[in-house]
């Protein structure tokens, strides 16, 4: 028997609060809606049901908008499935059934799943991307794209899985044995027709952009500009020929971003795939091997060939030998580099290996020439043994080289390369275009979209290809015969601008309503996994900035704060089917309550936070939920009729408390602080229950309600059920925050009472004292206060002497200059205490917290009325214990 099974019933009290909140539509958000606070979680493929990563992602954005709601914003919250993808055509093959069949049953499953899990969604606003209505947009979008010149088509080598059939995407490929990213095949490389969207036309603002994105984690933007790699160099110009047989082969180009070592360039390298490597491999067969049966990109070490060809330096006029090597990348910059081992690692492990001279040439100073036999030196410095530019420093040297060298060109590179989204598989949307003999490609006219898929065909390879009656059409041209274009678009494609599509979802004459997305955009907090850092974050960057180009969107960042959430881990591993560590989303409903498994997965951590998953925290979480029922049903059958005395004023500034800072960590997604306080008050509103012989009723029915609306962002079925317990007749999800105090100055309060508890303990503890009878706490006397204040204005360089310019500190003698000695040496440390009254106030108000600790009696006592109040400082009140 659960523990679930001894507090309240949640089935029934979940589901009663889900039918009401569908009966009266409350997350519904209207189109008239002026600027609405937009929370979004990353919207999930439907693969059947909800994992324990779902329901983190879902119950962070889900108490956030339910916060921001209770804040008095209209709040955009919607859902939609990320429902195109290989996965679905896979289990279609599988069971021998259809994509749209098994992925519309996925949908259904999940999306009950998520109204089990009480996620206030407008569900009036769900998309779906793999219904015509809406990657007709794709389509559409494509077309402007085409339009625009950002949409290309040419034959490029490309990453193929052998087992999905298709073309991977350079981030699709994993890991050092370049496996792919769905099923964890070896990828191969092939030459195909592919269609391009051109990101790097926007390469530079999309990188310039992310130092604005000031909202999000620091490791994603670091990741944007990692894979977007802009770099400022030289394109250096190296005639390559092959001396014996007095053959010509031109300029090859070659990028530096270390032009001030040109002089320290030993050899010339070419990637395995040049054009002038595939010649040399023609006649060589040593070269031949080496592309054939030794080259590894991917590989630990840098590996390489000699061939009969020199390079001529062109600053130095120098034969260099040329190599074929492996660590030279045909897509990256021209396929071919300068080798400098004195000052570049691999250079230098590569020159190492194949016996290549190595020279220094950049040096800390003129007189301190590094030794690069063992490592290369990679710093800027002063250039050596370079003719006329020794002496010169770097930065001045790449300058003079670049200027003084014919042929040569300042230039930029980047690693990000530009969008291949073709995919040779049936379940996307169908690129708009028809191939026809006479007219080539030609664009599907806007009046005909969408191109709809046909039916599935379960079969090897791309099933469109197999469609024959669906492949033949006219050319919209010249009305000859053509054919479709069989490839399909890249599912990121469908999420590069989904987020748009929520503010008009129906609207039938375009993707969305321009008025309102410029009113509605950016999303104000978006959340999901960081693994989506590069791919879709970047993609949804680009097809905002073209949008804001091209179809009138003001806001060119789509996005404008991002909260990457951890993983939920099971024994300190990832929780995955493969591994066999998962954790029902369903069964933990079932057998202890969505509330339960939200409240734990919200205390757990920090959203951002990677934590274990643990069946003793969830019953604990139960327990605690039971105990907060227990306690509201308490007060509704009670008779509470005692007076407001010092301990309810006690309890009542902890309510302020608890509401003010819940808030400050609500506003910062800090929610398990947020759970936190809401279940410390709970715990104080027990013990002031169970102290007192008769307790304030309107302060703990205050308490209560304040904790059920702390609550009700994490926890709203119980939430509702509470509130209504309490005497309200509306939904808690419409009612307003509750009234607090001021968070500052309630954490310097609760800062100042857990010290001085602690500080009883520890004498207690020292002592040895084992029956305290009597416990004087004691406030500072005030010409402290005025001392620490002092201090911390001051700016002199010794602040005793400052002090002492005060009579009222003066003629404290000895007191006064030993603490100013105190102040002086702690002054970078030095805070702002609470005012003396407020001091005096606080601590009065907690006294029965010690009494009841410890059963003893308990005065708190002004400097004045105290017999020794030496020990006493601000913030810090001196203790006196009785036995």
């Amino acid at each position: 028997m659960s523990d679930a099974e001894h507090g309240y019933d949640h089935t029934t009290v979940e589901r009663r609060w889900q039918d009401r909140w569908d009966d009266e539509n409350v997350y519904r958000t209207p189109d008239d809606a002026e600027d609405p606070m937009y929370v979004l979680g990353m919207y999930p493929y439907p693969s059947g049901k909800l994992h324990m990563g779902h329901v983190r992602n879902y119950t962070i954005t889900d108490a956030y908008a339910r916060y921001r709601r209770m804040c008095g914003d209209d709040v955009l919250h919607p859902m939609g499935w990320d429902s195109f993808g290989l996965p679905a055509e896979n289990a279609a093959k599988e069971r021998d059934t259809n994509p749209h069949d098994w992925t519309m049953d996925c949908i259904d499953t999940m999306r009950d799943q998520m109204r089990s899990m009480g996620f206030g969604y407008d569900w009036e606003r769900e998309i779906t991307t793999c219904t015509p209505d809406y990657y007709q947009w794709n389509q559409w979008l494509f077309t402007r794209f085409h339009e625009e010149g950002l949409v290309d088509r040419h034959e490029s080598e490309v990453n193929w899985c052998p087992s999905c059939e298709t073309v991977l995407a350079d981030e699709q490929v994993e890991g050092d044995a370049e496996l792919c990213w769905r099923c964890d095949t070896p990828v191969e490389q092939r030459e195909l027709d592919q269609w391009f969207l051109a990101i790097t036309e926007y390469a530079d603002e999309l990188l310039d952009a992310i130092d604005d994105l000031e909202g999000w984690p620091d490791s994603v933007r670091q990741m944007q500009r990692n894979w977007i790699g802009r770099q400022e160099g030289t394109q250096l110009p190296f005639e390559v020929r092959e001396p014996q047989r007095g053959e010509e082969y031109g300029e090859v180009e070659a990028f530096t971003t270390r032009a001030d070592t040109a002089y320290g360039a030993t050899f010339f390298a070419l990637a395995p795939g040049h054009e002038i490597a595939q010649a040399v491999a023609g006649r060589d067969d040593d070269v031949a091997h080496f592309i054939a049966e030794e080259a590894d990109p991917e590989g630990e070490e840098p590996n390489g060939v000699a061939t009969d060809l020199t390079a001529t330096n062109p600053v130095t006029g120098e034969e260099l030998p040329v190599y074929v090597a492996d660590f030279v990348l045909s897509d990256v910059g021209t396929g071919a580099l300068m080798g400098v081992p004195g000052h570049d690692e691999r250079d230098h492990e590569f020159a190492t290996k194949l016996g290549i001279d190595i020279l220094p040439v950049i040096a800390p100073s003129e007189d301190e020439v590094p030794d690069v036999s063992e490592s290369a030196y990679t710093e800027d410095g002063v250039v050596v043994n370079s003719g006329d530019y020794s002496g010169v420093d770097s930065e001045a040297a790449r300058q003079q080289i670049t200027a003084d060298t014919a042929g040569a060109e300042a230039t930029t590179q980047y690693r990000l390369r530009d969008w291949g989204i073709s995919r040779q598989r049936y379940w996307g949307t169908p690129i708009p275009v028809v191939h026809c003999d006479g007219c080539g490609p030609v664009m599907v006219p806007d009046g005909d979209l969408p191109v709809e898929l046909p039916e599935f065909i379960n079969t090897t390879g791309n099933p469109l290809d197999a469609a024959e009656e669906w492949k033949e059409t006219t050319c919209p041209d010249c009305g000859g015969e053509a054919t479709r274009e069989t490839d399909t678009m890249d599912t990121f494609v469908d999420s590069s601008w989904y987020f748009l599509r929520y503010v008009s979802p129906d609207l039938a004459e375009a993707p969305f309503d321009r008025e309102r997305a410029n009113e509605w955009m950016p999303v104000d907090q978006y959340v999901g996994g960081d693994e989506h850092a590069v791919m879709h974050l970047l993609y949804a960057r680009f097809f905002t900035k073209v949008l804001a180009d091209t179809e009138g969107l003001d806001h060119r960042e789509p996005f404008e704060n991002l909260l990457a959430q951890g993983m939920v881990q099971l024994d300190g591993s990832k929780m995955s089917k493969s591994k066999g560590n998962t954790v029902s989303p369903q069964r933990i409903v079932d057998e202890y309550g969505a509330d339960t498994a939200r409240l734990f997965i919200m205390e757990a951590a920090q959203p951002a936070r990677d934590f274990d998953w643990s069946e003793q925290g969830v019953r604990s979480t139960r327990a605690f939920l039971d105990r907060l029922h227990e306690q509201v049903t308490d007060l509704t059958e009670g008779d509470y009729a005692g007076e407001r005395d010092t301990t309810a004023e006690y309890v009542a500034s902890e309510i302020d408390a608890a509401v003010a800072i819940a808030a400050d960590e609500y506003d910062d997604l800090r929610f398990n602080v947020a759970v936190r306080e809401a279940q410390d008050l709970s715990r104080t509103l027990r013990g002031y229950v169970e102290y007192v012989d008769d307790p304030h009723a309107e302060t703990v029915g205050r308490g209560l309600h304040a904790v059920v609306s702390l609550l009700a962002p994490v926890a709203p079925h119980l939430a509702e059920e509470l509130w209504e317990t309490l005497g309200h007749d509306e939904f808690l999800v419409n009612a307003a925050w509750p009234d607090g105090g001021d968070a500052e100055d309630a954490a310097a309060r609760r800062t100042l009472v857990e010290n001085t508890r602690e500080d009883v303990r520890d004498i207690i503890d020292v002592a040895g004292i084992e029956d305290p009878q009597r416990i004087d706490v004691v406030v500072t006397p005030e010409w402290k206060y005025d001392a620490l204040g002092i201090a911390i204005e001051s700016d002199a360089p010794n602040v005793i002497s400052e002090l002492m310019s005060e009579p009222s500190i003066r003629e404290q003698g000895d007191a006064a200059a030993s603490y100013g000695q105190d102040l002086q040496e702690n002054r970078e440390a030095l805070t702002r205490p609470l005012t003396p009254e407020t001091e005096y106030e606080t601590l009065q108000r907690a006294a029965w917290l010690i009494e009841r600790e410890f059963d003893a009696e308990v005065r708190v006592l002004t400097a004045e009325e105290a017999d020794d109040d030496s020990h006493a400082e601000p913030g810090r009140p001196a203790i006196d214990i009785e036995e």
